[in-house]
């Protein structure tokens, strides 16, 4: 289910809870990425408010949005240069290789088609490209409450993201987490909730966190294919056939030992395989 994109924007700009979570998940992008100075960095889904720091650093920035969940001009501002593309939620207008950093948020937990996804991330990242997953945590509170975007979609668990991830040829490298005040609007939780996000980040209860932040590097080597598929691997023999004379074949009905025929008069007679005269038969 796809959240629109008038939700996602009044929650993050115009929300004290929204605007605490969007400094939470920044600060946890930028212990990730310090540096991405000359760097193509792209957001898919609703990054727009995690790209901010990288727009002054970056040499390109780009907030691809999906039609499922609508587009608004980004960065807002009189004279900003609009950064923000309406997109295909599985076909972007990029060239293959072409972004060095990429951020996925509101995006695969929402994905009706996250195989495809995936192979799309895959093909716009650079060979040695980074890209994070900022996905909602499936043991948090987080992702229990519908009255923050964490709360539609597939929640996910680290397992369960690492393996869909190795399975679409991305390596996990760093996995952190975020948003560890509980998603309540009182004035209490709001107030503590740095201070909580520095604890979190220090002792690391994974477990009640609401958001799982995961950084994957794209692997080129890697190929495509089913857990438990077989491979051929063909004989010494079979790889020589055509090179070398008719390869032995064994004989019908098991190993026999087969006589000689009898010997003529005068032939050599070994002596392990002595043959009676024709007289002596008589």
């Amino acid at each position: 289910m796809h959240l629109d994109v008038v939700d996602l924007r009044a929650f993050y700009y115009r929300t004290p809870l929204g605007r605490s979570a969007q400094r939470a998940l920044q600060e946890s992008l930028r212990a990730l990425w310090p540096e991405t100075h000359g760097m193509a960095v792209a957001g898919f889904g609703f990054a727009a408010p995690l790209l901010r720091p990288f727009l002054g650093e970056a040499g390109r920035v780009l907030a691809l949005m999906p039609g499922q969940q609508g587009v608004m001009p980004w960065p807002p501002g009189a004279g900003a240069a609009n950064v923000s593309v309406l997109v295909e939620e599985t076909l972007w207008p990029l060239s293959s290789s072409s972004v060095d950093r990429l951020i996925v948020a509101h995006g695969l937990e929402t994905c009706e088609r996250p195989d495809a996804l995936l192979s799309e991330i895959w093909r716009v990242l650079v060979p040695s490209g980074r890209v994070v997953f900022i996905v909602p945590n499936r043991s948090g509170l987080w992702a229990r409450r519908d009255a923050t975007p964490f709360g539609f979609g597939r929640p996910y668990s680290f397992g369960q993201l690492d393996s869909l991830l190795r399975k679409h040829r991305f390596l996990p490298e760093r996995q952190a987490a975020a948003l560890y005040s509980p998603p309540s609007h009182r004035k209490f939780w709001l107030k503590s909730s740095h201070l909580m996000e520095r604890l979190g980040r220090r002792f690391e209860p994974r477990i009640i966190a609401g958001a799982l932040v995961v950084e994957a590097s794209k692997q080129v080597y890697a190929r495509p294919g089913p857990p438990g598929a077989r491979v051929f691997v063909p004989g010494p023999l079979d790889v020589l056939e055509g090179l070398t004379g008719p390869r032995p074949e064994p004989v019908a009905g098991g190993n026999r030992r087969i006589r000689p025929p009898a010997a003529a008069e005068g032939d050599y007679i070994s002596q392990r395989d002595p043959v009676m005269p024709s007289s002596a038969r008589a």
